[in-house]
């Protein structure tokens, strides 16, 4: 089943509840880019989005979420234990 989420992933330097209920699926985002998956294959598996009907749509929600994906690798899981060690 996929999560409902938007186009785009959230940009700024806060960690949200967004982020919080999207965990896994950056995850698998993050593992994918790193296997070298075809972003096509990823965004029709994840998001259940056919790139070849919404190519825009599609190259968004990918690029947006991976981007947010990275950043939660480098920063935002500071965040998210920050939190819960409080």
């Amino acid at each position: 089943m996929i999560e409902p989420f938007d186009d785009t992933a959230p940009t700024g330097e806060e960690l949200t509840d967004y982020d919080r209920n999207h965990i896994k699926l950056y995850m698998r985002l993050f593992d994918a880019d790193a296997d070298g998956a075809d972003w096509r294959e990823v965004v029709r598996i994840l998001f259940g989005i056919d790139p070849k009907e919404e190519p825009q749509r599609a190259r968004q929600v990918h690029d947006s979420h991976l981007a947010r994906a990275r950043w939660m690798t480098r920063i935002g899981y500071r965040l998210l234990l920050r939190k819960t060690d409080t």
